[in-house]
């Protein structure tokens, strides 16, 4: 098979195209999409839910599912900015920020996991009932008043950019916060590509049975693989607060359909086994500019939701089609 064959076969390809197809329409419409300021912008929003993806990428590459990331990711951020509010001696250390964030969110992935390999039950349903019983015991036990003045490190985190473009009297910034993207993508990148971990994960999307039965222990890459979102997201929470400049213990929770569009319209397939980094990125960025073009374009952004969920089911139906043609061929 040549070159172009398998570029043509490879959904990646399809995504380049249709990014670029729609920057051509979208920037007919409106020429402030081809500004550097609506780059930055697309980029900036695409920073946090792109490290989400990462982690509901590998969760559906396994043919399970989570929706309680977001939950964790409020949890642990805001127990996180009050402790350091609390305790101002250490108010200006990221590190532990970061750490401790991250410490809380894989504490309550692994329980996640722990539910589901414990007692059976459906990932769904057990991130479905954690979900709640994370925000609630945040509500009830620690807290529901808004963080205002963050922590000193999370503001320095604010204030630091990489790039600065300064257009006429407005500055466009592209922040720092970028890097922990890039790195967290290389290293999911890595674990899924090359490690026995990975391969695992993508055997058992594909069949559970055979994975178990040729020797992967499903019980401890599911508590890998919870415990990492949770890392993930912990991560996020703080990135998250850190570039809206206030910790809300309402956000986020309601945005978990965004992330998993994103990953399937990155082709990852619902039931399992396929999948790539690359493509989940891609998918992040295709649906960060539908949903942003749309109020660039004058559209009231109560159409977003109706454009995730139009998405959505346009990319199940689109997998399908591609695995029932497959299919089809294979027996031909």
């Amino acid at each position: 098979m040549g070159f172009s064959q398998r570029l043509f076969r490879k959904h990646e390809f399809y995504l380049v195209l249709t990014i670029a197809i729609l920057s051509v329409i979208i920037g007919l419409i409106n020429n402030a999409f081809f500004t550097v300021g609506n780059l930055f912008s697309l980029i900036r929003s695409c920073i946090v839910t792109g490290i989400f993806a990462l982690g509901v990428h590998m969760v559906i590459v396994s043919g399970d599912i989570d929706v309680s990331f977001m939950a964790i990711a409020t949890f642990s951020m805001y127990v996180t900015g009050r402790f350091l509010i609390n305790n101002p001696q250490y108010a200006d250390n990221l590190f532990l920020a970061f750490a401790m964030s991250a410490v809380i969110g894989m504490c309550l992935g692994a329980l996640n996991a722990w539910f589901i390999s414990t007692f059976k039950l459906p990932t769904f349903v057990v991130t479905l009932g954690t979900q709640n019983v994370y925000r609630g015991f945040l509500l009830a036990f620690i807290g529901t008043r808004l963080i205002t003045t963050l922590p000193k490190c999370m503001l320095d985190l604010s204030r630091s950019n990489l790039v600065s473009v300064r257009q006429g009297r407005i500055l466009y910034s592209l922040p720092n916060t970028i890097w922990f993207l890039v790195v967290l993508t290389i290293i999911t990148w890595l674990i899924m590509r090359y490690t026995k971990l990975g391969r695992g994960i993508y055997a058992i999307g594909g069949d559970p049975v055979a994975a178990e039965r040729v020797g992967f222990n499903i019980a401890r890459i599911r508590l890998f693989m919870y415990t990492y979102v949770g890392f993930l997201a912990g991560i996020a929470g703080i990135i998250h607060a850190s570039m809206i400049r206030i910790g809300n213990p309402f956000d986020l929770v309601g945005q978990e359909l965004n992330v998993i569009a994103a990953v399937i319209l990155g082709g990852t397939k619902i039931t399992g086994g396929e999948g790539s980094v690359l493509g989940t990125l891609l998918g992040v960025f295709l649906l960060t500019m539908i949903t942003n073009s749309l109020i660039l374009m004058g559209i009231s952004s109560y159409w977003q939701r109706v454009a995730i969920g139009l998405i959505l089911i346009a990319s199940i139906a689109v997998t399908t089609y591609r695995e029932r043609r497959g299919v089809t061929k294979a027996y031909a």
